[in-house]
């Protein structure tokens, strides 16, 4: 994995190679194994690498005989099978040279062909165009803004601002996404001015201006197929194995993190089935009283398939010193709070391995939200509710005014997954894939990992898998009070001490509870903060976190605290070291 950046500039715009360097230093951590750059008429790629795949000839810009160029962030898991059907020379080993390949073979369609997940650039100076695109399911973040010199592309929005492209101003429309729904939507980033390439789109640019887009879906199209049980249980076991095998593709150590859990216990299972070697896997804990702890658990599923465990405790003290770190670390912000374990885990996993498989998007695909069993009831018995129908933060007593359209990112990809004959199951399955799973979960995955240099992986995110399970019926997803019906079924065939049909305990990490303990100093160190401020009463912003053991009152504070930090570091550029109130009180 890796950080890509570049400009397609306008006619008689030169391209500057001090705001290259600056690029490159703010994605440096991204790729600590080196960094390339090309520049050829109006476009410059500049690339900092993360070695997985071809760790002798695989450094970037990768170059084909007409003079192409690519630079990419990413996994092509399927390189070897297309290399053996492209009747053409490679270079080198590495899987995002294919890409160049099928570029002269499918023009701007080429991303269709590709299995795995990307963030990549490619210029042809043949045709004077550089082509912007990412994977369907959105894994890699790639972002640009236009400017007067042209249109610059980076894979983190904090980069555009560190090259002194963009002002790091907030978008209050975001911003109330933000605070409401701990994530922000679409594709207008929370930056004026900086915006996502949004997944499996491809962007096509031409002197500095987009003058074409297309776009692939993740998700196949239609109503649920009839299938009996049996042979969708067949279908699934094939599909996973399939994809955990070629997710291990890797020249470097990997591992995987084991929360104990429904997805990351069949991820085992698949990977213990494909290793000879005994898997290492990693499981954040708590050590605090009345919060559930899944290393005891995990350690049970660990030791069934001759994994080895590490534990991985995350302590109150962590969250006092990390928090202001992890804000930091993500420049497109996400207030969910397991971006805290993420964190730690990462930098633990950092010390041994370079690659971790994760379980993110088994709920989404395979049905295991709450939200899903309500989708499935009928109005009458309360289904069919929406996403967060209220905010929290609205209840909490604190805002000078009311969050306006907070919903409305969420509404429009509601209505967008609509049609086509799908349940009402399918539409909110595909609206989390639209916004939530990209925006939040593999957001937090990517920038967390890539703090410590650690590639995230998500088997459960891949086109065979996607095909397999998403058509499915509604009944092999939900059952009763049980979400994820047919993963639990083939896990507890494979591994019964994972106890597959217990129900969902939830992941939980106790910040309002550590928040409330010091509560009363940290509330004015909040409310003094200037994004604070401009949205909320100082002296009701005091009240909330001096009472904030509630859980309602304990989750406005968190996402006020998270965006304090936030806004520290990314808007006003405080960079403090050290730990939270060291941090909101940075000059």
């Amino acid at each position: 994995m890796c950080g890509i950046a570049g400009i397609s500039t306008r006619p008689g715009q030169a391209i500057d190679a001090a705001m290259l360097e600056r690029l490159t230093a703010a994605l440096a951590h991204r790729g600590p194994d080196g960094d390339g750059q090309h520049i050829e008429g109006g476009v410059a790629l500049v690339h900092t690498r993360l070695a997985i795949v071809d760790l002798e000839t695989g450094e970037q810009p990768l170059f084909d005989d007409s003079g192409a160029a690519l630079i990419a962030n990413g996994e092509m898991y399927n390189s070897p099978e297309l290399r053996a059907a492209l009747p053409v020379p490679f270079r080198t080993q590495s899987d995002c040279e294919t890409p160049l390949a099928l570029f002269r073979k499918a023009g701007a369609k080429y991303p269709e062909q590709l299995r795995g997940m990307w963030g990549i650039a490619l210029h042809d100076p043949e045709r004077g165009e550089l082509m912007l695109s990412r994977d369907p399911f959105g894994i890699k973040s790639l972002y640009y803004c236009e400017v007067p010199a042209g249109l610059v592309f980076a894979s983190e929005a904090q980069a555009l601002i560190a090259a002194g492209l963009v002002a790091p101003r907030v978008r209050p429309l975001a911003r109330d996404e933000l605070l409401a729904l701990q994530f922000t939507t679409g594709a207008e980033t929370i930056f004026e001015g900086i915006f996502r390439v949004l997944p499996g789109e491809t962007l096509t640019v031409r002197e500095g201006q987009i003058v074409a887009r297309t776009r692939q879906t993740a998700l196949p199209d239609g109503p649920p197929e009839k299938i009996s049980e049996q042979a969708a249980l067949q279908r699934l076991d094939a599909a996973l194995v399939n994809s955990v095998e070629v997710h291990q593709r890797s020249d470097v150590p990997y591992g995987m993190f084991l929360s104990g859990g429904i997805d990351s216990s069949a991820l085992l299972v698949a990977m213990a089935r494909l290793n000879e070697a005994p898997v290492l896997a990693f499981t954040a804990g708590f050590d605090e009283p009345g919060v559930p702890d899944e290393r005891e658990h995990a350690a049970v599923v660990a030791a069934a398939l001759g994994a080895e465990h590490v534990n991985v405790t995350f302590s109150e003290a962590d969250f006092w010193n990390l928090l202001p770190a992890v804000a930091g670390a993500l420049d497109d912000p996400v207030a969910d709070y397991a971006i805290l374990p993420t964190y730690k885990l990462a930098s633990r996993a950092g010390q041994d391995l370079k690659v971790v498989l994760c379980g993110e998007g088994g709920d989404e695909l395979l049905g295991g939200y709450g939200r899903y069993r309500s989708a499935r009831r009928p109005w009458w018995q309360g289904g069919a509710r929406p996403m967060r129908r209220h905010a929290a933060l609205e209840d909490a007593g604190v805002l000078r005014a009311p969050l306006l359209g907070w919903r409305a990112g969420i509404a429009a990809a509601e209505l967008a997954a609509r049609g086509n004959g799908r349940t009402r199951l399918q539409v909110a399955q595909a609206t989390d894939c639209a916004d939530w799973l990209p925006h939040d979960l593999l957001i937090k995955l990517d920038r967390c990992l890539m703090a410590h240099g650690v590639e995230g992986r998500t088997p459960f995110l891949d086109p065979v898998v996607a095909e397999a399970v998403f058509r499915l019926p509604d009944s092999l997803k939900v059952r009763g009070r049980l979400g994820k019906w047919l993963l639990r079924r083939w896990l507890a065939d494979r591994l019964p001490v994972a106890e597959a049909f217990s129900r969902k305990r939830g992941f939980t990490v106790p910040v309002a509870t550590w928040i409330a303990r010091r509560g009363k100093a940290l509330g004015p160190l909040v409310a003094a903060q200037p994004g604070v401020a401009e949205i909320c009463v100082p002296e009701a912003v005091c009240a909330l976190f001096a009472n904030s053991d509630s859980r309602r009152g304990g989750g406005a504070a968190w996402s006020l605290l998270f965006y304090a930090l936030w806004h520290q570091w990314h808007v006003l550029g405080r960079r403090g070291e050290g730990d939270i109130a060291s941090a909101l009180t940075a000059p």
